[in-house]
């Protein structure tokens, strides 16, 4: 497994969003991709993520306007990234270590090119190491 780099197994040309976009523009673009991250841009560099979960927990209970709530104000920027020539190892080992079920690949100069996710990672690892990266992943 350690031969393939990130780019080889990573989803190229992610969905992704303006910082500057509502947080509804965000939810419909979720909902019609079928995906429940997205990385946030500005231009094509990636300034944060974010998730369905942000969106129920940070607009939706707490009362706000999805429509006048911009991205960027509940985007996550404390980002663990990858690089595309790194190794599915190393992916599989940030992974474990920051509990995330995806990482963002970004070139050396910020620039977003894909998104590796768990599953990416299933597809090419062992079920043992695969089984290993879930169970650390989910432990509280």
């Amino acid at each position: 497994m350690a031969n393939k780099s990130i780019r080889e197994v990573m989803t190229s040309n992610p969905c992704s969003i303006d910082a500057d976009k509502s947080v509804a523009y965000a939810a419909k673009m979720m909902k019609e991709e079928d995906v429940g991250f997205a990385p946030i841009v500005e231009g094509d560099r990636l300034v944060g993520t974010v998730t369905d979960r942000d969106i129920a927990v940070k607009v939706v209970a707490e009362g706000r306007d999805p429509e006048s709530t911009k991205v960027r104000e509940i985007a996550s920027t404390d980002l663990v990234t990858i690089d595309p020539q790194q190794d599915l190892d190393e992916a599989l080992r940030l992974m474990a270590r920051n509990k995330g079920r995806r990482l963002p690949v970004i070139e050396e100069d910020g620039k977003l090119v894909g998104v590796l996710a768990q599953a990416d990672v299933a597809q090419e690892a062992s079920a043992e190491e695969t089984g290993r990266v879930v169970e650390e992943i989910s432990e509280s």
